[in-house]
């Protein structure tokens, strides 16, 4: 869990068409993170 005012730390993860996409890609930018509960299931 991370704190208010902290950074993410970096990580890389597969985007939709399968290619890697890093958090330090996005550097200089506003990056919203949205983490959802898995398909059909109550969160």
């Amino acid at each position: 869990m991370l704190d208010v005012g902290k950074k993410a730390p970096n990580f890389t993860l597969p985007d939709q068409n399968g290619n890697e996409v890093s958090l330090s890609d996005f550097l200089g930018t506003k990056v919203v993170l949205w983490f959802f509960p898995k398909a059909s299931t109550p969160g």
